[in-house]
């Protein structure tokens, strides 16, 4: 009986959850207009509220890929593997996907780049135990990292939803991480993208090929008059023109709410 009746309150929870999101038609176009299948998600702080396209999509969860880089950011500091974003980390040496890549950096600049041996380095210096214990902490989306602790955000078992995502930045932009505020901080100033007169953004993308189709993510905020929007765009992504989709269709949508 009491099974039931959590079964009945979980569902009704998720109609409640599911009714609060507002979809708009102009986005919605604009996927269309593409030809992308996808979600964005726009959180409003202030308002609390959810709004963007494709709310079903949103609860689904997929492999963060390179959008795991603000937490495992958090997590590097919090732990104290690392003392700052500028503290330099080893690539290994050897030849990545991206010359760029090749190259000993701190997060400030990995971060950038989105350079993926640095922070696989500071995933085998946090230790397996340490980040599946600081992941538990953050309730970061299904909260399985399996045994391979340089892979498991780029491959899974990890995975998390747009919903979760925008939750998970709205948390980190009020200070409410279970990560000590000035980590939080370092966190957010690395993640500055734009820095305009009406706003700022702050953006942080990720591509991952480990499942069929691709996965492209764009996720952030952008503060604007005093307010914050978390936003988070995830799409199936074929080539790399659909790649370049990422940040544009959630510019795209940003520019629509009058956020840019």
């Amino acid at each position: 009986m009491k099974f039931i009746i959590a079964l009945l309150t979980l569902s009704f929870a998720n109609i409640a959850y599911s009714e609060e999101f507002n979809e708009i038609p102009e986005i919605a176009k604009l996927f269309q207009d593409v030809n992308v299948e996808g979600t964005f998600v726009l959180y409003d702080l202030s308002k609390n509220k959810l709004s963007g396209y494709n709310g079903l999509r949103a609860k689904r969860e997929f492999i963060p890929a390179s959008t795991f880089k603000i937490a495992n950011s958090l997590i590097g500091l919090e732990s104290g593997t690392i003392s700052s974003v500028d503290e330099v980390l080893p690539y290994g040496g050897e030849p990545q996907f991206i010359k760029a890549w090749e190259n000993d950096m701190g997060l400030r600049d990995a971060i950038k780049i989105s350079n993926v041996p640095i922070y696989q380095e500071l995933a085998r210096r946090i230790g397996l135990d340490r980040m599946q214990d600081m992941i538990s902490k953050l309730g970061y989306g299904n909260q399985d990292i399996g045994s391979v602790v340089d892979r498991f955000w780029l491959d899974g078992p990890l995975k998390i939803s747009a919903l979760e995502q925008v939750k998970f930045i709205a948390k980190l932009i009020k200070d409410e991480l279970p990560i000590l505020q000035k980590h939080q901080a370092e966190v957010r100033e690395i993640l500055l993208l734009e820095q305009m007169e009406k706003y700022s953004l702050y953006a942080k993308s990720g591509w991952t090929t480990a499942p069929d189709p691709d996965i492209g993510w764009w996720v952030g905020w952008v503060n604007r008059d005093g307010k914050n929007y978390a936003f988070a765009l995830n799409i199936n992504t074929y080539n790399m023109d659909d790649v370049a989709k990422r940040e544009t269709l959630t510019r795209a949508a940003l520019k629509i709410l009058n956020l840019l």
